[in-house]
């Protein structure tokens, strides 16, 4: 702030002083008369955000003081556009009456608006969800824990887990994509956050554990927190209490929607670190864009609240046999039934009910969030009697969690309007008939009209004086105005209220009193109207618990009827599931590139079992490794959140963890090169996979030097089959690793089919067993355009190598089979003069081993035993 309160500030100043001290890192809205004003810092931040005017008025401290405003009329759509910013506003309204204050007139914080704790509609994205996160830290047994808490305060979903280390970290910030990060201001490990805006720093108080501990209990009426399972997650309840204690600051309320708390555990979902997420394009493309990701071709959900479970879904694919089963048994009968035409209507009815239930608990419900709460719930009845037939078992519990709330939808039928007001103030709401009082007091200002008019006709006839006329407005209330040429014939009756530049207007005695009344009668029925909506939000908050039960459900049946209807409408099938068994897929596909490309996709299978668990992947750039790889590891994730999957036929064993290694990028901003990047995510992979994981690596080691990256690419590779023994497959441009699958009994080589015609390459997109033959890189560059001159000096190196080298590389290799005939699994695809690079290295080292031996001063026993160490070698 660049000035502080002194004796100097005008008493206004002052004031203002006084609140903005209390949210100093916050840009403060301060209510004067029709707009609201920002100062100094504040002001010149706005002025640049939103780009509106920054002027200096008047002085204050001696000094002119910065100002920007915006009419309080268009405040939200200014609000909205800070917040998706990652700005957190502060709303200061009048509370004093101008009329009868001395000095300025009051103020006091009317709300407090930030990225994670909104619940308004306007601010809001539909399909997206809007975390607030909170991080606490811990150190236990030389561990670094972090305890995770989130809140979608449009749905009140509270959940908590607890992590190990920073890879995990990163690796849940990137799942949750929160908008707002609550920390301590001595988080150790701010830096991995990666938001420039959006983050809260709070006190270490805040994360104190007894105090936090007693904030949950309070907020969920229990003596201990047993019974949400959640006792032993220390780090956990630190960063949940803080988190409840700021949404209940930011809300200036209670939160009685926030009902429950839900433990995470890793082991009831399939985990994806933050380089998988991002090579599975889920629902972030790899430039940053929401197109072409699985997302955009899954989601067909009729409600935007199936829309968000559905995300939250394929995030965190479960492990669950019995309940992955279940979710198939339910798709099942919704595909054969033909459910998703039927329910798409009424679902299409209940809209967003998650969030408008939130807005009630909140009581920041408008009229017209309480009209379509009335439309959801006059469809319950008709989702009810179609899931009355239905015979899966999961279809049935549903149906009973639907709860068909009759007399408050009459009720709320009864009460509103055709079409209400947007806000409470204008009045308007209820029907005529609802309330007696509120009719009664409605009719005055009905009636005001006519009585008006009857008026001004008598009075003209009365006085003869046909300019007069009739009428009202807000400053000066109800009024006869006469023209200035016939002002002289005002009756003696006629009490001058205000004198125009062509007219005077009047007051008599007999419209003082209609005045009073009328608009008497107008400030009491806005009155009693909030109060009849304040006794609605009362009823709807009696049976709150069972309302949000309701919305649960109606999203969880969305999310799998929007299943069924993809289904149907892109040739998934059903996958079987089993615990161990591996993985078999019958003419697979990707389901985004089916879903982009003109062309018919071409399907390939895959075999993965215990017998066979490894997969060496060889063919040309653009062949399609990437995305047959892509596509086995979106199969078996949409396995396991319940959906079917775009294959012929699937059995997949439940796995763990899905990794993916793909692709070549940095991280400038983290000062990691390419080479580095992919080594920490080989890193990543090597230390956490297990037995039951799936690992999809591309091009492991292309970073470095040829031996360096060869030899570790090899060793990875035995690493995985060896030692973790999960299900790997693995794409090489290193010719040499085929070699691998002769070793390793679990390995074998596959490759992607190609063929040439007249000079040009044409991709077959195939898998067939055994490795490729060539790798066709000139071909390819010649597709991307690299200039003809370009491509033929490259062909005159590579016969000048050919020369020197003595390996023919081209010419006499055989050509890759375009038939399904030709699948022999042995070395005979091998180019008959294929450099082995691991052989010429160990020969050199042999060779230098032996010309460092000084056989003429060396002892018996000492040559045996340097002929012991050469054999070893070998």
């Amino acid at each position: 702030m660049s000035k502080t309160p002194t004796d100097n500030h005008t008493p206004m100043m002052r004031q203002y002083f006084g609140l903005k001290s209390q949210h100093p890192n916050q840009l403060l809205f301060y209510r004067m008369g029709d707009f609201y004003e920002l100062f100094y810092d504040d002001a010149k931040r706005a002025s640049q955000l939103l780009d509106i005017t920054l002027t200096a008025r008047g002085h204050s401290g001696g000094l002119p003081i910065p100002m920007a405003g915006i009419p309080f009329h268009a405040a939200e759509n200014y609000i909205a556009r800070l917040v998706r910013m990652g700005e957190s506003v502060v709303v200061a309204e009048q509370v004093g009456d101008p009329a009868t204050s001395k000095g300025p007139v009051e103020r006091k914080i009317a709300r407090i608006v930030t990225p994670g704790t909104i619940s308004d509609e306007a601010f809001l994205e539909e399909k997206r969800e809007n975390l607030l996160l909170s991080l606490a830290h811990q150190s236990r047994k030389g561990l670094d824990v972090f305890g995770f808490s989130y809140l979608d305060m449009a749905s009140g979903r509270f959940c908590v887990f607890e992590v190990d280390g920073h890879e995990a970290l990163t690796s849940e910030l990137q799942r949750l994509s929160p908008m707002e990060i609550l920390i301590s201001e001595d988080f150790p490990a701010r830096d991995m956050l990666n938001l420039e805006k959006g983050i809260s720093e709070l006190g270490p108080w805040h994360f104190d554990y007894e105090s936090s501990y007693r904030q949950l209990i309070q907020q969920f009426n229990t003596k201990d927190l047993s019974g949400f399972g959640c006792e032993g997650l220390t780090a956990a309840i630190a960063s949940a209490g803080a988190l409840l204690q700021y949404a209940k600051d930011t809300q200036r309320s209670a939160l009685p929607h926030i009902q429950s708390i839900t433990v995470e555990h890793k082991d009831d979902s399939v985990l994806i670190d933050g380089a998988t997420r991002r090579n599975l394009e889920i629902d972030i493309n790899l430039t940053g864009g929401t197109t072409n990701t699985l997302v955009s071709v899954l989601d067909e959900c009729a409600t935007p609240m199936g829309s968000r479970l559905l995300k939250r879904w394929l995030h965190t694919p479960i492990r669950d046999l019995q309940e992955i089963q279940s979710r198939h048994q339910v798709v099942a009968e919704c595909q054969a039934e033909r459910f998703y035409e039927s329910f798409l209507a009424p679902l299409k009815q209940v809209g967003d009910l998650e969030r408008i239930l939130s807005r009630v608990a909140l009581r920041s419900a408008r009229p017209r969030d309480l009209l379509r709460l009335q439309f959801a719930l006059e469809a319950v009845p008709d989702i009810n009697a179609l899931l009355d037939s239905a015979k899966a078992g999961r279809l049935s519990e549903l149906n009973q969690r639907i709860i068909a709330q009759p007399e408050i939808t009459q009720t709320l039928a009864t009460a509103l309007v055709e079409n209400p007001p947007s806000v409470v103030r204008d009045g308007g709401i209820f029907a005529k008939g609802y309330d007696e009082e509120l009719d009664e007091l409605l009719s005055l200002s009905t009636n005001a009209t006519d009585f008006l008019a009857e008026m001004e006709r008598s009075e003209k006839e009365r006085t003869g004086i046909s300019s007069l006329k009739v009428g009202f407005n807000r400053v000066h209330g109800y009024y006869i105005e006469i023209s200035r040429l016939h002002s002289d014939q005002a009756p003696v009756e006629y009490i001058r209220r205000q004198t125009l530049k062509n007219a005077e207007r009047f007051i008599t005695p007999e419209l003082k009193v209609f005045e009073d009344k009328a608009l008497s009668a107008k400030s009491k029925s806005l009155a009693r109207e909030k109060e009849l909506y304040e006794e609605l939000l009362d009823k709807l908050n009696l049976i709150l618990r069972d309302l949000q039960t309701t919305s649960q459900a109606l999203a969880q049946l969305d999310v799998l009827n929007n299943f069924a209807e993809r289904a149907d409408a892109l040739s998934f099938a059903c996958p079987e599931l089993h615990n161990r068994g591996g993985i078999q897929i019958t003419g697979g596909r990707h389901p985004v590139v089916e879903a982009v490309i003109s062309e018919p996709f071409i399907p390939n299978d895959l075999d993965l079992n215990d017998q066979r668990s490894l997969l060496m992947i060889t063919g040309p750039n653009m062949g399609g490794k990437s995305t047959y790889m892509r596509q086995i590891a979106l199969i078996t994730l949409l396995a396991h959140t319940g959906c079917f999957v775009p294959a012929e036929t699937a059995s997949i064993s439940v796995v763990d963890r899905i990794f993916t290694r793909m692709g070549s990028s940095d991280d400038l901003a983290g000062g990691r090169s390419t080479f580095m990047v992919e080594m920490t995510e080989t890193a990543n992979i090597l230390n956490n996979a297990s037995e039951n994981s799936l690992v999809l690596m591309d091009e492991v080691g292309r970073g470095t030097s040829t031996f360096d990256g060869l030899s570790l690419a090899w060793a990875a590779v035995d690493y995985l089959a060896k030692q973790v023994k999960c299900y790997v497959l693995f794409a090489t441009h290193y010719f040499e690793l085929t070699t691998l699958a002769e070793q390793l009994e679990t390995a074998e080589n596959v490759h992607l089919t190609a063929t040439e015609y007249e000079d040009e390459i044409v991709f077959l997109h195939k898998v067939h067993s055994g490795p490729a033959s060539q790798s066709y890189g000139l071909q390819v560059a010649q597709l991307a355009g690299v200039p003809k001159n370009v491509i033929g000096h490259a062909k005159q190196k590579l016969k000048e190598l050919e020369r020197v080298t003595g390996i023919e590389v081209s010419e006499s290799k055989p050509k890759i089979e375009a038939t399904e005939n030709q699948h022999n699994t042995s070395s005979a695809h091998y180019p008959p003069h294929q450099a082995d690079l691991f052989l010429q290295a160990e020969q050199n080292e042999l060779k230098n081993a032996l010309e460092e031996l000084d056989l003429d001063n060396m002892t018996p026993l000492e040559a045996i035993n340097a002929l012991y160490a050469l054999k070893s070698q070998l």
